[in-house]
């Protein structure tokens, strides 16, 4: 029997939590640690139940916590599993550009190089001050036409595989990439949405003309485990601009 799961009493630690929350954070911890990777099913609920010492409706709340926060998912008829993460978390839903439904835009890598990020980033990132990050210039294209223009931070070494590697060779989504050549998966994401205007470098870029309001993505990705493993400004013309949002 798993220790983190043995006898798990009411409230250890005086905190006022459920039982069931309590699971829930062992469980988590578990899968942070590795244990069931992203894609394997985790055993079933009668057999955690029966390894942890509680109520089969005490694990189902536990399990629907984690299901809730996006960590797990139930599969009708099959089990319930690791998430297996972001695949490519399109930054196309905030625009409307003329493209096929579904379409994914091409992707040209600009320039790929070591240097040292801003202070927030390397904030974001959980790095020392001055420590090196792989840089990413990216631009997106639809039938050709620029639409998105990106600067991406990787940290070191995670990322060291990409580093000196043939851009060219990269497919249009990067997130299943980090996960075959680097071993990381992007599990969640979280956008921030904000607007400026174009410098020139960038306004060319995107065919448009200098102090053009944009609007900018700000992203920052985590893995499983909750450590940031990328950082990014997304910059695409302002009047493309379109996001809905439904309210219940």
């Amino acid at each position: 029997m798993p220790p983190s799961l043995k006898l798990v009493p009411s409230d250890p630690d005086g905190s006022g939590r459920a039982r069931y929350a309590l699971l829930a954070q062992a469980l988590r911890r578990r899968i942070q640690a590795g244990e069931w990777v992203p894609g394997v099913a985790l055993p079933s609920e009668q057999t955690l139940a029966q390894e942890s010492q509680v109520a089969l409706g005490t694990m189902r709340r536990a399990l629907q916590l984690l299901v809730d926060e996006g960590l797990i998912e139930r599969v009708h008829g099959r089990g319930t599993f690791v998430r297996e993460g972001l695949s490519g978390a399109s930054m196309l839903r905030f625009f409307r550009f003329d493209a096929e439904h579904g379409s994914v835009p091409r992707s040209t890598i600009l320039s790929a190089r070591r240097a040292v990020p801003p202070a927030e980033v390397l904030r974001l990132l959980g790095r020392p001050p001055a420590q090196e990050a792989l840089q990413l210039k990216r631009l997106r294209s639809i039938d050709d036409a620029p639409c998105l223009l990106e600067t991406i931070w990787l940290p070191l070494p995670e990322f060291e595989a990409l580093v000196d590697d043939d851009t060219a060779t990269w497919a249009d989504l990067l997130y299943p990439m980090y996960a075959q050549r680097c071993g990381v998966r992007v599990h969640r994401a979280v956008d921030t949405i904000a607007f400026g205007h174009l410098a020139a470098a960038q306004a060319r870029r995107l065919d448009l003309t200098a102090g053009h309001p944009c609007a900018v993505v700000h992203r920052a990705a985590y893995d499983i485990a909750g450590r940031c493993v990328e950082v990014r400004v997304t910059r695409g013309d302002a009047n493309a601009f379109h996001y809905t949002v439904t309210l219940t």
